[in-house]
C-alpha cells in the first residue's frame, strides 16, 4: 500500500502576502509525517471563497487527509469553518470536540476554536488552530485516530 497523501493548508492573509513566516503549516506537516502521511503545503488568504476553492481542489486531487491551520477564531476574517462546511458532505464532530477538550484546563482560549471536521469524497478535512501550540496540542489529541479514519473512508463499501 502506498503512503497516504496529506495536504496542509495554511490560511492566513499575512502569510499569503509574504508578510509573515508560516510556522503552523510546517508544524502540522512534521507531526503528520511522523504518523505516516506524505505531506504537501499550500498557503491561501483568509476567506470563504479562497479556502473552499483549495479544499475542493484537494478533494478532487484525492488527498486522503486535508488539514487547515488558521482562520478558526472569532475575528471577522476567521472563516475557515464556514468554507469547510460548504465542502464537507458528512461532518465528523468528534475530532474537533477532542481537540477542544485537550485544551480544557490548559489553555483558556482553546474553547474559542470554531474548528470543524468532515468527509468530502474520499478525503478527511480537519481544521486546526493557526498557532504552533494549537496545531501541536490539537494533533496530539487526534493523531492516533487519523490513519484509521482515513482507512475507513477509503475502504470499499460493505454491507452491514
Amino acid at each position: 500500500m502506498s503512503a497516504l497523501r496529506a495536504l496542509v493548508i495554511t490560511v492566513s492573509d499575512r502569510v499569503s502576502r509574504g508578510e509573515a513566516d508560516d510556522r503552523s503549516g510546517p508544524a502540522a506537516a512534521e507531526r503528520l509525517a511522523a504518523i505516516g502521511f506524505v505531506c504537501e503545503n499550500r498557503t491561501v488568504p483568509d476567506g470563504v471563497d479562497s479556502v473552499a476553492t483549495v479544499l475542493k481542489e484537494a478533494v478532487q486531487a484525492d488527498y486522503a487527509l486535508v488539514v487547515t491551520t488558521g482562520g478558526t477564531g472569532f475575528t471577522s476574517r476567521d472563516l475557515t469553518p464556514e468554507a469547510t462546511a460548504l465542502v464537507i458532505e458528512r461532518p465528523a464532530p468528534g475530532l474537533p470536540e477532542a481537540m477542544r477538550a485537550e485544551t480544557f484546563g490548559v489553555n483558556p482560549h482553546g474553547m474559542l476554536s470554531r474548528a470543524v471536521a468532515g468527509i468530502a469524497g474520499q478525503s478527511l478535512i480537519v481544521n486546526l488552530p493557526g498557532s504552533v501550540s494549537g496545531v501541536t496540542e490539537s494533533l496530539a489529541a487526534i493523531a492516533e485516530a487519523l490513519p484509521h479514519a482515513v482507512a475507513l473512508i477509503r475502504s470499499a463499501p460493505t454491507d452491514h
